[in-house]
Formats: C-alpha cells, sequence, structure tokens
C-alpha cells in the first residue's frame, strides 16, 4: 500500500503564486486589449508596445497601460504618431515609454 503525502504550502508561497497568476491573466487581457483596438494604426502601435513589454511590467505598470487603454484612439495616434505633443496632464510614465519607443520606430 502507498504512503499518502499532504504538502502543506506556507501562506506566503501560495499568495506569491496567486499574485503571479493574477498578473499574468491581466497580461493577457492587456495583450488582447491592445491589438483590438479598433484601428489598425493604433493595434499596430500600441499592440506592437505591449506585446514586446508586457511580460515584464509590474502591477503598477499594467495599472498605467490599462488607464492608457482607456483613452481614445484619435488622441493616442495623434501622440504616438507626434502629430501632437504630449500633454503633461496625461503624460504618465508608461505613455511617455509609449510615445518614445513610436518615436524611435518612426526613426524620428
Amino acid at each position: 500500500m502507498q504512503d499518502n503525502f499532504t504538502v502543506s504550502l506556507s501562506s506566503s508561497s501560495s499568495a506569491s503564486g496567486v499574485a503571479e497568476d493574477n498578473l499574468a491573466a491581466r497580461r493577457r487581457r492587456l495583450k488582447f486589449r491592445a491589438n483590438h483596438r479598433g484601428t489598425f494604426e493604433t493595434d499596430i502601435l500600441i499592440g506592437g508596445f505591449v506585446e514586446a513589454n508586457a511580460d515584464t511590467m509590474t502591477a503598477e505598470e499594467l495599472t498605467d497601460m490599462e488607464n492608457i487603454l482607456e483613452m481614445p484612439d484619435p488622441e493616442l495616434t495623434d501622440w504616438l504618431f507626434g502629430r501632437l505633443p504630449l500633454p503633461e496632464e496625461k503624460a504618465t510614465p508608461m505613455l511617455r515609454r509609449m510615445v518614445e519607443d513610436s518615436r524611435i520606430r518612426r526613426g524620428g
């Protein structure tokens, strides 16, 4: 007859596992939303940025990115294409990274 073993996980290791699962789920949702904006240009610009960076984003950075995705496409594309300057009141660290990344990709 086999011995049955019960493995006891500490609450901190199970809590960190849940937190990692939560971050992984947020990253998957973020990637989907970023690639399904509704306009081809923003799908490429925002989706490409998120695909390249989401896996290393912290919880705070994910929140910042989720808030950016709530912004209207016309504003985002104007800032990302450099047609309009990024307003200081909207300039979160993540949005600044996106604008810089877009500028570099455009060769500017």
